[in-house]
């Protein structure tokens, strides 16, 4: 197998960063753990790819003004493939999967992109869309029949080489690595043409509709802002600027507190929708993972892995779940919306779910099944049986 040397790019925590390309030239960046025994050296992707798919198209619904991107491409994605042809595991001659070269964390833009590869206007390699949205300005107005391109990009963030696993079980410095590779990815995707809005997270469990037991997660990168974000904006604008700033104040002063350190506190929310729901905010206002200082994300490793591992000590089985983090768009209520993690499971015994039914699918109406104070005692106990996470 040939190689070839990359450079690298310090980053904080002693991270390093090489990029390069796959075979159909898509990107890949290698994220390297600091004193990593990885070498300068990487594998070229030497496969015959099919040309990349073109960029899906958007629709709007006229009765809500939400874009439903149709990306028929992503029919043909892996699902749940045996482990000697994982594709997010490093290539060996009998599994030419995505990533050439073994690593420690790696990102890669998606083959089957539901956002991409095209962008509002050709950079780079990437092309313009054909009908790429004039920014979000004109994907707010509502109207029969209105279809853009589905700008933007997506990437896979690949945690670990290992087969199995999420990110709750990382070590420490592993999990760092990850939190400066999504910090990184959340800068250089906000920066290209059309992109609104940028979202990490983490989908774990089949009951989810995982396809891929490897631990990764996922990049979104948006051209509009979402339709959750639009609703946070509302609330900032009729409550007021310092609205997260109050919502952390009272969550900290009541019983629904889980977990705490110097600059993060997470709680169970005082309208918590899902059986586990939990909400991780930094006490200071950052907009974005980007924003966050090296303090914060050296607390958020432990932090986070703690707050992943009670979860999964509720039952004695892992539990499924959604960890997303929710960042301010691009170029509007950057002042307003602070960085927070959504952390929700459907799971409301050891085997039973919560199947979003009539009223919530439907309506959109909400019938939580217990109360969060009850919850965030059960999830504070759970935290409590699992042991200090150290490096």
């Amino acid at each position: 197998m040939n190689t070839q040397r990359i450079d690298a790019v310090p980053l904080g925590a002693g991270v390093v960063k090489r990029s390069t390309r796959l075979a159909d030239g898509r990107e890949l960046i290698y994220f390297d753990d600091p004193g990593t025994a990885l070498g300068p050296d990487r594998a070229i992707d030497e496969r015959t790819l099919d040309p990349r798919p073109a960029t899906a198209t958007m629709r709007q619904d006229v009765l809500t003004g939400d874009w439903i991107s149709i990306a028929s491409a992503r029919q043909n994605r892996a699902f749940l493939p045996p482990a000697n042809l994982d594709p997010l595991a490093p290539q060996t001659p009998t599994n030419p999967s995505e990533i050439p070269s073994l690593y420690d964390v790696a990102v890669f833009e998606n083959k089957s992109p539901s956002f991409g590869p095209a962008l509002a206007r050709a950079t780079g390699d990437a092309p313009a869309g054909d009908d790429a949205p004039a920014g979000d300005d004109d994907l707010v107005e509502l109207g029969l029949g209105r279809s853009r391109t589905s700008v933007g990009r997506c990437e896979v963030v690949c945690f670990s080489p290992a087969h199995e696993g999420s990110f709750g079980s990382l070590g420490v410095v592993r999990a760092r690595t990850v939190i400066e590779a999504w910090a990184d990815r959340t800068a250089a995707l906000s920066a290209l043409p059309g992109i609104e809005q940028v979202f990490p997270f983490e989908n774990r469990g089949e009951q989810i509709g995982v396809t891929l037991a490897h631990p990764h997660g996922q990049i979104y990168s948006y051209p509009y802002v979402t339709p959750r974000t639009r609703r946070q904006l509302d609330a900032v604008e009729k409550v007021g600027g310092d609205l997260f700033a109050r919502i952390l104040e009272s969550e900290q002063e009541s019983e629904r507190v889980v977990l705490q350190g110097e600059h993060w506190t997470a709680f169970v929310p005082f309208a918590a929708r899902w059986p586990i729901e939990v909400h991780l905010l930094p006490h200071r206002h950052v907009p974005d993972l980007a924003a966050t200082s090296d303090a914060e994300r050296d607390e958020l490793a432990p932090l986070y892995l703690r707050l992943l591992r009670g979860i999964d000590a509720l039952y004695d089985t892992p539990t499924p779940y959604i960890a997303a983090w929710h960042q301010a768009p691009v170029r509007v209520g950057r002042d307003g919306i602070r960085l927070h993690l959504q952390l929700t499971s459907p799971r409301r015994a050891a085997d039973k779910l919560k199947f979003l039914a009539g009223s919530e699918s439907a309506m959109g109406a909400w019938i939580a099944d217990v109360t969060p104070e009850s919850q965030a005692e059960r999830i504070r106990a759970a935290i409590a049986s699992v042991p200090e996470v150290s490096a």
